[in-house]
């Protein structure tokens, strides 16, 4: 079992700080901790299965012969929140894709179908229209097929909506990446699209402060806050080719815990000193919930959602062949659990 990615179902946009209050992720009702010790006691409870292989980081290796299949699950979380205030679910589906297919390919193996499982309180053939359409374009994205899924209406457990979805993948053994990065190795980055589906509860309760979800976005590019705060998550699957081929030894989705996702391919230093700028909806989260910087950086990914770990003499090729750069490098001295350095931090 594999940990999940996703922004933690918690807290809400009536969160008991006030408004200049330093906000943190714990203020809004989602304890990164607590939930890391919840997830380890359900991964101890029903035990590590699937053989050799099977303790990949981001997804669930199963050996079939001369290949794996791996399998990966995830949802949208918070984020549904937003697009109901809004009216607009059209590109739910392709973040509850995205989250998915990325775990996958963090792994080193290619998305080959996918499944999704929608829950509502009650039908309703537009917003249900809108989810699939969203879903069907994630798939076009990844180049998979979207092979099916799940329905239920459950009005006594849902309120609204919530959608989740599971990715099976197939690699052969000597593809999938190792996930162990080497001191001396470069690391690649690739921009975000924006805040992804992560740390939405933390966003949601700082953009509405003093905001609502309709309000016109005080920064270029969307209509409206909401519309900023739904930027679909990228989909990084054509990253998988260039990177086999550079000999990539690990990867990290830069998803839920921020940009300490690097120290799931060791217990390095992971110096970062050329990360992407953070796109505006970034500075406008920390400005309007007086976010400090660590908060950020352990909670969203600020501008970079894909690292790749390899050689320094196949990084900048790497780079070129794609629209990554050269962002940073492995060291020693990241102690027991790992330390990435970016932008003045030690997280």
């Amino acid at each position: 079992m594999t940990e999940g990615d996703g922004d933690e179902t918690g807290g809400g946009d009536e969160g008991e700080t006030g408004a200049g209050d330093e906000l943190t992720y714990a203020d809004t009702g989602v304890d990164i901790d607590a939930s890391e010790a919840a997830t380890a006691a359900l991964v101890g409870a029903v035990g590590a299965g699937g053989g050799e292989g099977s303790d990949s980081d981001y997804a669930g290796l199963l050996d079939i012969g001369d290949r794996y299949l791996a399998l990966a699950t995830d949802g949208v979380g918070t984020k549904l929140l937003v697009a109901e205030a809004l009216g607009d679910y059209s590109t739910v589906g392709i973040d509850c894709v995205a989250m998915n297919v990325n775990d996958l390919v963090a792994a080193g193996v290619r998305p080959v179908a996918f499944v999704d499982y929608l829950a509502v309180d009650e039908p309703d053939e537009r917003f249900a229209e809108q989810v699939g359409a969203g879903l069907a374009r994630g798939a076009e994205l990844a180049d998979m097929e979207l092979v099916g899924g799940e329905t239920a209406v459950m009005p006594d457990v849902i309120r609204g909506l919530d959608l989740a979805g599971t990715c099976a993948g197939l690699a052969a053994k000597d593809a999938v990446f190792d996930g162990a990065a080497e001191p001396g190795d470069a690391l690649v980055g690739w921009r975000s699209s924006g805040i992804h589906s992560n740390g939405l509860t933390l966003a949601r309760e700082a953009a509405t402060r003093e905001h609502a979800y309709a309000d016109p976005c005080p920064f270029e590019g969307y209509e409206t806050v909401g519309e900023a705060l739904l930027e679909p998550t990228r989909i990084y699957a054509d990253l998988l080719d260039p990177m086999r081929a550079h000999g990539v030894r690990g990867a990290a989705h830069v998803t839920g815990g921020g940009w300490t996702n690097l120290t799931r391919l060791g217990a390095s230093r992971y110096v970062v000193d050329d990360a992407f700028d953070p796109q505006p909806v970034f500075e406008f989260v920390q400005a309007e919930g007086n976010v400090c910087d660590e908060e950020m950086h352990r909670t969203f990914n600020m501008g970079t959602g894909f690292v790749a770990a390899l050689a320094p003499d196949d990084a900048e090729s790497l780079a070129a062949a794609t629209d990554g750069r050269v962002i940073g490098r492995v060291a020693d001295g990241g102690g027991d659990d790992g330390r990435v350095a970016i932008r003045g931090l030690e997280l």
